[in-house]
């Protein structure tokens, strides 16, 4: 079995009663999920509070196969923080099937900082993810009735519909298809094909949407396509979205777990960073932020996609700021930075280590952009050394920024405590609001080189045809103003996946654009970008199991 899901379920859970009462959370407010698991009202947000909470956001290097652990070292600094006396939520995002089946494995963290029930998160969870994927589909069928119906055709030119179905699972088979095949009867044939269910618009739209008047809002400014006479079509016209947001009546609410210490968490929403804004939805963290002192977030893979997304899309529409960034770094994934290859990361290297420092320093420079303090956590392995973590100390101090060990997956929050404290130290320090990395009234490529030159330091920014002919469409319609959401592989800081550590003197080529008027953004899409994984040659799925008494075994 695998040692994490051994660890989770060899701990007793307390009854989400407990975990509430904690809070101040009647049993009233709770929509009870089994014993472990329970939605809470969005009404309980209090936006007093919510200025007095102090938000720490947990971000990351560029991610490898060596592993980061973002979600670890968050769930174990929320232990570590109520550890030493201060009362702390932690907000993840929930997983997707696809990872979990597939090669990442689940999202509840490691070790002994995991959020818990460990099974029950990382599959079907409360069903948020299926209310997405069914919202996201009724708009599909509803766009392809109305392109048949001869009473009410509102003109959709089928050749411009971009909306795609959904589905919470990677198969590389339905990511480009032709529908309408059959005949007649089966509707008009046009191309189409499937996304993976966490790069849904309607995952963004819920994870920014402030209620449920807000959300069938946003969901009715979905933009499909346009109509032969070139006029853009919505949602709203197709009255999609009262429907839609009936099917996320639930799913709207935000999700109360624990930690295996018995301390609060709030798992609500799950957006890919590399393809959407990468956070849990702004109602589960203003809900942390209206219920304890400290909450403690964390944003998808690397600074450079998650942590430009949080600060330029999430808390820029939640008119949130952090009070503290903490970059997570292992030495594991800065010797890959440096040119080791996976098999050989156990083995000590302090050349590589030194020299995939590059790719921490970049992210340092990058999140010192925002004007929020910064603490690095070296999220600790069993095979690192004493040299070795010394040498990331020794660099950080060379480069005056705070630095704290991070042992969580081996001590839960008694780990995690040096962190927490500079975590505390930092937030108490810190003076000021966020600054964004552009202008929301500049131009749609002024934003776009913002992020590319000043995040991801490429030198160049190139447009093909087809993203220069949409980037025309978003100022037709007048939409020039809204964010940007860069669609990029988080195994990068370029656009190209195979360059590792701090790549220079490159470009980068926006060869696509999405409109996405609903979640209020606009997405570049760089590089091979796909946005329906497959999966890999031996995918996690074939080592889960389960026996006649529903023990899950395999699930990492």
């Amino acid at each position: 079995m695998n040692p994490d899901l051994k660890i989770a379920q060899s701990k007793a859970l307390k009854n989400i009663d407990i975990i509430a009462d904690s809070l101040g959370i009647s049993k009233e407010n709770l929509e009870y999920y089994g014993h472990y698991k329970a939605k809470i009202p969005f009404q309980l947000i209090d936006e007093e509070k919510v200025s007095q909470s102090k938000l720490i956001l947990v971000t990351a290097i560029t991610p490898t196969p060596a592993g980061e652990g973002k979600s670890t070292t968050t769930v174990g600094l929320c232990d570590g923080l109520n550890r030493i006396g201060k009362k702390t939520i932690s907000a993840l995002r929930e997983p997707s099937l696809g990872p979990v089946f597939g090669m990442k494995g689940g999202a509840t963290g490691g070790g002994y900082s995991q959020v818990v029930p460990m099974e029950d998160i990382n599959l079907h969870f409360t069903g948020d993810f299926s209310a997405v994927e069914k919202a996201n589909n009724l708009l599909s069928a509803l766009i392809g009735n109305n392109i048949q119906s001869k009473t009410r055709n509102l003109g959709i030119d089928p050749r411009t519909v971009t909306w795609k179905w959904v589905m919470d699972m990677n198969d590389r088979t339905l990511r480009n298809i032709i529908s309408g095949l059959g005949g007649k009867s089966g509707g008009f044939p046009r191309e189409s094909g499937f996304d993976i269910t966490a790069a849904s618009e309607v995952m963004a739209i819920l994870c920014l949407s402030k209620n449920l008047t807000d959300l069938k809002s946003k969901l009715a400014n979905i933009y499909i396509g346009d109509s032969f006479n070139g006029e853009a079509i919505y949602a709203r016209d197709l009255n999609a979205q009262g429907a839609m947001a009936s099917l996320l009546k639930e799913a709207i609410k935000p999700n109360l777990v624990q930690t295996l210490e018995g301390n609060a968490a709030i798992i609500h929403g799950g957006p890919f960073a590399n393809i959407a804004q990468g956070t849990n939805s702004l109602i589960a963290t203003k809900m942390g932020m209206s219920l304890a002192d400290y909450v403690i977030t964390e944003a998808g893979f690397g600074a450079d996609l998650g942590a430009e997304k949080f600060f330029n899309i999430k808390c820029f529409y939640g008119n949130v700021s952090p009070k503290a960034v903490v970059l997570v770094a292992t030495v594991r994934a800065l010797k890959y930075h440096g040119g080791v290859k996976k098999v050989e990361l156990n083995q000590s290297n302090a050349k590589a280590l030194i020299k995939g420092m590059a790719n921490l320093d970049k992210h340092v420079e990058n999140l010192r952009r925002f004007n929020i303090p910064l603490v690095v956590a070296i999220n600790k392995f069993i095979s690192d050394t004493v040299e070795e973590i010394q040498i990331i100390k020794d660099h950080c101090a060379a480069i005056d920024v705070e630095v704290a060990l991070s042992d969580g997956w081996a001590f839960g929050g008694k780990g995690v405590t040096e962190l927490a404290e500079k975590v505390v130290d930092a937030a108490n320090h810190c003076q000021s609001q966020y600054v964004p990395t552009y202008d929301a009234n500049s131009s749609i490529k002024n934003k776009i080189s913002a992020i590319a030159k000043d995040i991801y330091g490429a030198k160049a920014i190139s447009y093909t045809s087809k993203a220069e002919k949409i980037i025309k469409r978003a100022m037709d319609l007048n939409i020039s103003h809204l964010p940007i959401c860069m669609a990029k592989t988080q195994s990068s800081l370029s656009d190209d996946s195979s360059l590792f550590g701090r790549p220079d003197h490159f470009g980068l080529t926006v060869r696509d654009m999405e409109i996405a008027t609903g979640a209020g953004f606009l997405i570049p899409i760089t590089g091979n970008m796909l946005r329906m994984p497959g999966l890999p040659e031996i995918p996690a799925a074939e080592q889960i199991d389960i026996d006649e008494d529903g023990t899950i075994s395999g699930l990492s």
